[in-house]
């Protein structure tokens, strides 16, 4: 048997006895992202966040005007 030949079968079979090995080997458990323990709750941020949103286009609606008058106040006073 040549040198190639030896090792060649000897990797076989270290394979052979890998892939064996690997397959009656007990499988282990997934683990998915809600098993972490930082997942944090998304919905709650998302309705946080949407909520913050509606807020802030709110008081932009009611407020609007009184902030573009006092924003061209502030600029014809800076301008002068």
């Amino acid at each position: 048997m040549t040198f190639m030949a030896r090792h060649g079968l000897a990797l076989v079979a270290a394979l052979a006895a890998l892939i064996g090995h690997s397959l009656t080997a007990a499988p282990r458990p997934r683990k998915t992202f809600s098993d972490h323990p930082e997942r944090g709750d998304v919905p709650g941020w998302v309705m946080i966040t949407l909520m913050s949103a509606v807020l802030v286009a709110a008081l932009l609606a009611v407020a609007g005007p009184a902030l573009e008058a006092m924003f061209n106040q502030a600029m014809d006073t800076v301008g002068k």
